[in-house]
């Protein structure tokens, strides 16, 4: 008998050791950023259903936490991606769209991601405003390599810290695209609650080569809203193409499909909110 308890506890265990997988596990590719030093590992979802025989996709950039569950336990691979990022993968599949999550930590040695607490101490290798966006533009530019995927119809998506690399790599002025225009570039962007400080490279202004949407609550416990409505603020005066949404009493993550965030009211009406807007926004980039 206390064997069987013994093995019973040790399949448990394994069990709560990783979220369980929403829908067929992406495919795991590698590619290299567009800084040339980096070799990226990028998960892909597959459009799901009747779908052109090159689709639009999606390119997105995980948070502070990088792209796998708290619970990974030392497993980094695509049985163990969040909850979150499997949710929106699958969602922009079943859009018709080929979305690729691309993992910009743990080829640099910092897999299980970082805290909010260390952000001082985060090494420059994952600078979200000098680094990142050429992770955005390597996965960019393996998507033009495939023949599965329409080229000129690729659109960006960020959450957290990956939400300001979003913000850097859609300037007008990045260095990591030469050619800046939606064609050669990213047709729009979304933003999920991004520190919108961006190390302060950004204090003019930030104006995007390409439609720039961005989403934050008001009870946010990372970043400050007010920092980004400044932000906003200053860049529309310029005739930016890029909005802000705020939504009352959302925190920090209000899209995770975790109940420590959905039992929020708040947060559960920003997510319907945030992922109805986000996929009429792509819709009206991506699809002809």
């Amino acid at each position: 008998m206390s064997r069987l308890v013994a093995i019973t506890a040790a399949a448990l265990l394994s069990i709560a050791a990783s979220p369980p997988p929403i829908g067929p596990l992406p495919d795991r590719v590698m590619f290299p950023s567009a800084d040339g030093q980096t070799t990226l590992v990028g998960y892909v979802f597959k459009p799901e259903g009747p779908h052109a025989a090159r689709s639009p996709a999606v390119v997105m950039m995980h948070g502070r936490a990088g792209p796998y569950s708290s619970l990974a336990d030392g497993r980094y691979d695509a049985t163990t991606l969040s909850q979150r990022h499997q949710k929106w993968g699958h969602l922009w599949a079943q859009q018709g769209y080929l979305a690729i999550l691309v993992d910009g930590f743990g080829p640099r040695g910092f897999p299980q991601g970082f805290s909010h607490q260390d952000y001082k101490q985060r090494p420059e290798s994952v600078n979200e405003v000098i680094v990142r966006p050429y992770d955005a533009y390597g996965a960019l530019a393996y998507l033009h390599t495939r023949n599965d995927v329409a080229a000129d119809r690729i659109a960006l998506q960020g959450w957290s810290n990956g939400a300001s690399a979003t913000l850097a790599t859609m300037s007008s002025a990045t260095p990591a695209l030469k050619s800046r225009s939606p064609s050669s570039g990213f047709r729009g962007a979304l933003a999920f609650y991004p520190g919108c400080g961006l190390k302060g490279h950004f204090k003019a202004g930030l104006i995007p080569y390409a439609p720039l949407r961005v989403y934050v609550g008001t009870a946010d416990e990372e970043i400050s809203p007010q920092e980004c409505s400044e932000l906003v603020d200053v860049s529309r005066a310029q005739q930016a193409n890029i909005t802000l949404k705020i939504y009352p009493g959302a925190t920090h993550d209000f899209d995770d499909p975790g109940p420590s965030r959905q039992d929020i009211p708040a947060n559960a009406a920003a997510t319907r909110d945030a992922t109805a807007e986000a996929i009429a926004f792509f819709a009206s980039l991506l699809k002809k």
